[in-house]
C-alpha cells in the first residue's frame, strides 16, 4: 500500500513554499505543525529544476520542519508529487534561481 504524500503550503521569508511530505502531525512543540519525511525528485538526467535543486539543498538534510501554525497556508492530501515550488508572497510569481553564468574575463 502507498504511503500518504501531503503538499505542504507555507509561508517562510516573504515567500510561499509548496513542499511534499509523507508526514503531516502535531508538533511536540505548542502552536506548531511538524511535517517530516520531505519528497524531492531524484534527477538522474541533465535536466534539474533550479528551484527544487534549492529547495533540496534547504532542506535535503532536514529531519523534520516544525512549522509555526499561523504560517502553514494549507495542507493537501495529494495522490501523486507535483513540483515544489518557492513563489513570492504578494504576486505569486515563481522565484526562480538562475543558474550563474561564466564571468566575463577582465
Amino acid at each position: 500500500m502507498a504511503k500518504t504524500l501531503y503538499k505542504v503550503t507555507f509561508h517562510n521569508h516573504g515567500k510561499v513554499y509548496e513542499l511534499y511530505a509523507r508526514k503531516v502531525a502535531s508538533s511536540g512543540l505548542w502552536g506548531f505543525t511538524e511535517v517530516g519525511e520531505l519528497v524531492f525528485d531524484v534527477h538522474d538526467g541533465l535536466v534539474v529544476d533550479p528551484t527544487e535543486e534549492r529547495l533540496r539543498d534547504e532542506f535535503g538534510g532536514t529531519r523534520a520542519l516544525h512549522l509555526p501554525m499561523q504560517s502553514i497556508v494549507r495542507i493537501e492530501e495529494v495522490e501523486k508529487k507535483g513540483q515544489a515550488v518557492i513563489r513570492d508572497a504578494e504576486t505569486g510569481e515563481k522565484v526562480v534561481t538562475p543558474f550563474p553564468l561564466p564571468a566575463k574575463p577582465r
